[in-house]
């Protein structure tokens, strides 16, 4: 029965303990990455972390004065075009004014001249009855004469 039990519990042991295969590969592992290679990989980290610290500590001062020098030109070149923007609005405002200026100073010739034709023509048509009157006037006094001259004074 012992060995019955020691055998069920060599059995168990390989079966649900994997301590002894876990720690197998984890030795080949870092034989692997710390022997053979020689720390490489933890050589070329640490070298690339000083370059990027080195970097950080150089080139971002720099870029920072660039990017607000940058910032500072396209600001003013923002305000320019703004302000060119404005000018040509107020010119377009001012051509679009005038316009609608002359188009209504031409309105105002033509009912000038409409206004001016109407006088003529209400000046003609008063000129003719004034001249149709004056000659029934003179027709009424020329025959009034014409009776006076024929019939002799009493």
């Amino acid at each position: 029965m012992d060995k019955i039990s020691q055998d069920v519990g060599d059995i168990q042991s390989r079966l649900l303990d994997h301590r002894p295969i876990i720690s197998a590969e984890i030795r080949y592992f870092v034989r692997e990455f710390e022997e053979k290679r020689g720390h490489r990989e933890s050589r070329l980290l640490e070298n690339l972390n000083k370059m990027v610290l080195e970097t950080n500590e150089e080139m971002l001062p720099i870029n920072l004065e660039a990017l607000t020098q940058q910032l500072s030109d396209v600001s003013k070149r923002l305000e320019a075009a703004n302000h060119m923007a404005e000018r040509i609005q107020q010119r377009e405002l001012e051509a679009q004014q005038s316009t609608q200026l002359q188009a209504s100073m031409e309105h105002l010739k033509d009912e000038w001249a409409e206004f001016l034709k109407e006088q003529q023509r209400l000046k003609e048509q008063v000129d003719e009855e004034h001249a149709k009157t004056v000659g029934e006037l003179s027709t009424k006094y020329c025959e009034m004469q014409k009776n006076l001259t024929k019939c002799p004074p009493s």
